[in-house]
């Protein structure tokens, strides 16, 4: 009987003993985490919550330095710089590189998405069953966007498909690129960060843009005048080096894993929507400024414009063996399935 007695007590202390360690034998793991917005960017909060999330649930075996504003390198390379393990989980913009990443560009296609948090979530959810062979030099971790963007530019309102002819224009992804080269216009690629200096030089005229970091990138300082129609969103994600991840303990890839997934890309998303969405206000509160918006007429020439962008999407995706049909339907079904088009 003293035995039995003694038993329950004996399986905790021996369940104790077993789980107490485990962490505790789990060797320290340090996380450099860049991007290349300012810290000034809602991003750089959302990386920091994201990265104390992760300390707290392995029980601080996992740590991290945030490294914004192109400190490890620049915008362009950060899919790489996850790769090769310069820095171990990066934001891209797989735009950046046109051509590279054609499957997730489907949510870069214009009037695709119009809400930041819920698109991150539609984008995520679908993406997943892409991401393994489109970004296999990583471990993808989540895909998001920001809030609508659209057109802002210096001495020309652009109003019709016919105004972008002639104008140089910085885009801020591959198919809005593929639009702008389809309506006569000339794209000067640059990363966000470089956008003031290239219109305040002339080198561009115009650019498309997100509305709150019209006021974080200086560029409400040479534009002027805004399209206030949801003409596009663009599509990031986060991805991890995939030799600093398999070198974790199966509880500390657990950890990862629980804060790589479409609740997440919400999480990560939500902020920086509020922020960007409430830039629409601030610039048309600005006298310096013209917000303006389209009649229907004009709205369904742009719509009727970007339906060549598509056609280059489609063709872009069935060269690297994807039906570009089934993809596409799969996406606008996550998009309804999450009100991100709204």
């Amino acid at each position: 009987m003293r035995l039995l007695r003694s038993l329950p007590v004996a399986l905790t202390v021996l369940a104790t003993a077993l789980l107490a360690p485990a962490w505790a034998q789990d060797k320290p793991v340090h996380l450099k985490l860049a991007h290349w917005v300012p810290p000034s960017h809602p991003l750089q909060k959302a990386m920091e919550d994201w990265g104390n999330s992760i300390q707290k649930a392995t029980n601080g075996t996992v740590t991290f330095t945030v490294f914004p504003s192109q400190q490890l390198g620049k915008a362009f390379d950060h899919y790489d710089m996850a790769r090769d393990g310069i820095a171990d989980v990066t934001y891209i913009n797989p735009g950046y590189q046109p051509g590279r990443f054609p499957i997730i560009d489907a949510g870069n296609l214009p009037f695709m998405m119009s809400s930041g948090k819920a698109g991150s979530e539609a984008l995520d959810a679908w993406y997943r069953k892409y991401a393994g062979s489109e970004m296999k030099d990583v471990k993808f971790c989540l895909a998001f966007i920001h809030d609508y963007g659209s057109w802002h530019s210096r001495a020309k309102k652009v109003v019709v498909p016919a105004d972008v002819k002639g104008l140089k224009v910085r885009p801020a992804q591959s198919m809005i690129a593929t639009l702008v080269t389809q309506l006569g216009g000339t794209n000067v690629q640059s990363s966000a960060p470089e956008i003031r200096d290239l219109i305040e030089k002339g080198v561009a005229d115009a650019g498309t843009f997100p509305w709150g970091s019209t006021y974080l990138f200086g560029l409400d300082k040479v534009t002027k005048y805004h399209m206030n129609v949801p003409l596009y969103v663009t599509v990031f994600a986060w991805v991890m080096n995939k030799n600093t991840y398999q070198n974790m303990s199966p509880m500390q890839q657990k950890a990862i894993d629980d804060h790589c997934n479409t609740e997440w890309a919400g999480r990560v998303a939500g902020p920086w929507a509020e922020f960007e969405r409430a830039g629409v206000a601030k610039l048309k509160a600005d006298p310096a400024h013209e917000v303006y918006t389209l009649t229907p007429e004009q709205l369904a020439e742009w719509k009727k414009a970007a339906e060549p962008v598509v056609k280059a999407w489609t063709d872009n995706v069935r060269k690297v063996g994807v039906d570009p049909d089934a993809a596409l339907s799969e996406l606008k079904t996550s998009i309804a399935k999450y009100h991100a088009l709204e």
